[in-house]
């Protein structure tokens, strides 16, 4: 099998050990109307470190068979909303630490 690399969203993780469901979109165009039509497939993926969360943007590319089913391991997570949202969070506590602490001193 030739090397494919797609770019994905979660669309189900968590449910089984080890393995996450990317729904993979594309567009066409249609032969007869000429409009565009999106396209998607879905592939189950090895997540070793079981570190995928649902909407999250990742890369997977094609390896040998890991299962019967699964046929793409995890390459790079481009973008997690949950891991930003949870960075936001810290920095903000960390704001209100750093003024409360400021605000005791004096």
């Amino acid at each position: 099998m030739p090397p494919m690399a797609f770019q994905g969203i979660v669309t189900k993780a968590g449910f089984m050990n080890k393995t996450a469901t990317i729904t993979v979109s594309r567009w066409v165009i249609h032969n007869i109307t000429g409009k565009r039509i999106e396209r998607s497939k879905k592939f189950l993926v090895h997540d070793e470190k079981n570190e995928l969360r649902k909407d999250d943007i990742v890369t997977i590319r094609n390896c040998p068979p890991i299962s019967a089913l699964k046929r793409f391991k995890l390459e790079n997570i481009i973008k997690s909303p949950e891991r930003e949202l949870a960075k936001a969070r810290l920095a903000d506590i960390q704001l209100t630490q750093s003024t409360s602490s400021s605000t005791l001193q004096s």
